[in-house]
């Protein structure tokens, strides 16, 4: 995880005027939009989780709300204190499933008539 700037409260300031002003007042996770009378709980996500690459164009930057921004850190402290890793849409890549508890379903229905 990167280390975060000693300014960097009025780093966040100005990266978050700016992402405000890019993208949509909507979380980038779970779609909920903001208002401007919550906008204080809509947050600004570093991607790269390196909070001084801020480019201008937003590139780096993702509006996520408290809770899906917490979620988010929390995968990373969550492999290092149980030692697996953690890759960028690791969540998405998901094993399918092998079986179907339903296949014989017509089947066990039949008998108990």
């Amino acid at each position: 995880m990167a280390n975060i700037p000693n300014n960097y409260a009025s780093l966040e300031q100005g990266y978050r005027e700016k992402a405000l002003k890019l993208f949509p007042w909507v979380c980038g996770r779970c779609a909920r939009e903001f208002p401007y009378s919550n906008l204080s709980e809509l947050t600004v996500h570093h991607i790269d989780h390196d909070h001084t690459n801020n480019p201008n164009d937003g590139s780096n930057w993702e509006l996520l709300c408290l809770y899906c921004h917490d979620h988010e850190h929390s995968k990373y402290t969550e492999a290092a204190q149980y030692g697996s890793t953690v890759e960028a849409g690791s969540d998405l890549k998901q094993e399918v499933a092998t079986s179907n508890p339903f296949a014989d379903l017509k089947a066990m229905m039949n008998k108990k008539k």
